[in-house]
């Protein structure tokens, strides 16, 4: 897994260290720390984080809208 923060877009709404504080945690009252690549077992509380966010900065490979791992597609993309 790998994850991604858009820190120009981060307004510190603090939801993701709320949903996954294993991963992401707030330094000071605006500065968004986060570990770039989770452990596989946070994958369900990272998936929650990266919906919560109220402004989509957040992007994780391998994790889709339900927690789930996604393997790799198809050439065709089935």
């Amino acid at each position: 897994m790998r994850l991604v923060v858009d820190l120009n877009k981060c307004q510190g709404y603090a939801q993701c260290a709320f949903l996954a504080p294993d991963v992401f945690a707030m330094h000071g009252e605006e500065s968004l720390v986060y570990d770039p690549q989770p452990d596989h077992e946070q994958r369900e509380r990272l998936a929650r984080a990266v919906a919560a966010c109220p402004v989509q900065a957040i992007t994780a490979d391998g994790v889709d809208s339900h927690g789930a791992s996604r393997g790799p597609e198809a050439p065709d993309g089935r």
